[in-house]
């Protein structure tokens, strides 16, 4: 079967068609693995059209972006969801926007979502960025420190922990790559033995998530491969 490469739609039936075949190659059922596009950079008009084809949640990096999309989006109201690098002082208009959270990956993002949720009066779904990779430049968690980081967010009543997430190293080697999935694994396997209950990994985007679902990936995250090639302006590199 061929796919449009021009139209969202032949792109994102080309993504779940990908994801289908990674998780047959895998020996996995393709309901195992969720599909969150990443709509950063991109506008409300292409959002709204990924709203068309049946999409409801979409990743985003800035909290700026959330803000503009969703007034511009009042009348779908779809589910955002935080994946880059967050600041305590954005944490007041995370807890009024977002759905979930995928990049918690300190105790003071923890206490600062925590007291405005609770001024929200609502609970929001997190997951803990464990930086897997050798690279200065990413975030997350050191995974060393994933136990202790665990034992500390139960005393956050309003924040519900569901697994972790990590990005892999940008690497040409397959192994290095896996590897850093690979860990990610075996840390939610230590938690679960620990008694935390981890259902979910986000782990694997556009360029390597066929490797992601290979090693475990129970969400991967989207972008260039459904919206296209990104047009970062200055601003936003």
């Amino acid at each position: 079967m061929t796919f449009d490469p021009a139209t969202l739609a032949g792109r994102l039936a080309a993504v779940r068609a990908g994801i289908d075949a990674a998780c047959l190659q895998a020996a996995r059922e393709p309901t195992e693995v969720t599909l969150l596009p990443v709509s950063k950079t991109f506008d409300a008009a292409t959002v709204r059209e990924a709203i068309t084809l049946g999409l409801r949640r979409f990743g985003e990096n800035k909290v700026q972006e959330i803000q503009a999309k969703a007034l511009e989006l009042a009348d779908e109201a779809p589910s955002w969801v935080v994946i880059g690098h967050l600041q305590t002082n954005k944490a007041k208009v995370v807890a009024k926007l977002a759905s979930e959270v995928q990049s918690l990956d300190r105790l003071d993002l923890a206490v600062a979502l925590d007291k405005a949720l609770q001024a929200e009066g609502r609970g929001l779904d997190v997951l803990v960025q464990v930086k897997t990779s050798r690279e200065d430049t990413k975030f997350g968690l050191d995974p060393t420190a994933l136990p202790g980081f665990l034992r500390q967010l139960t005393a956050f009543s309003s924040l519900r922990v569901r697994g972790l997430m990590t990005l892999a190293e940008a690497s040409d080697d397959e192994r290095v790559v896996r590897g850093c999935f690979r860990h990610l694994y075996q840390l939610r396997d230590t938690a679960l033995q620990a008694g935390f209950p981890l259902p979910r990994l986000s782990m694997g985007m556009s360029g390597d998530y066929v490797h992601a679902i290979a090693e475990g990936s129970t969400e991967v995250r989207i972008g260039s491969a459904i919206f296209g090639a990104r047009n970062y302006k200055p601003s936003q590199v």
